[in-house]
């Protein structure tokens, strides 16, 4: 299950309050969620943000994904520099883009190709040396 931390809409019309969830990604914006880490009210004057940033560690340790407004109220409440984005692990994806994905034909086909090639070598060098 795909973990997304994001915001999801209270309150009346024209006048919005946020609240900051741990949703499954799946779920719509102001669907089922898992947990509600914090709050945000941007109608009062300054704006009211209130995290707890010992959930939203949690959940940034465990793969959570946070959408661009809840990461900029992390870098605000301060859990964003303390998750540091270097702890979780990168997922090198270079080593995938160098090998094209082949079907079963190709790919028997490649291998008997690689096999001729390997059989040919051999013999080659044997006529050259006599």
């Amino acid at each position: 299950m795909a973990v997304k931390l994001r915001l999801r809409r209270e309150g009346t019309k024209k006048r919005p309050f946020y609240r900051v969830v741990a949703a499954d990604s799946r779920s719509p914006r102001d669907g089922r969620f898992i947990e509600i880490i914090g709050q945000y009210r941007p109608l009062e004057n300054p704006s009211g943000i209130e995290i707890d940033n010992e959930r939203a560690l949690h959940w940034l340790r465990n793969g959570a994904q946070p959408t661009e407004a809840v990461e900029n109220l992390l870098r605000i409440s301060g859990a964003w520099e303390e998750f540091k984005p270097g702890d979780r692990p990168a997922r090198d994806r270079s080593a995938q883009n160098e090998q094209p994905k082949l079907s079963k034909k190709a790919r028997a086909k490649a291998a008997e190709a690689a096999e001729a090639a390997a059989n040919a070598a051999p013999e080659e060098a044997t006529e050259g040396g006599e």
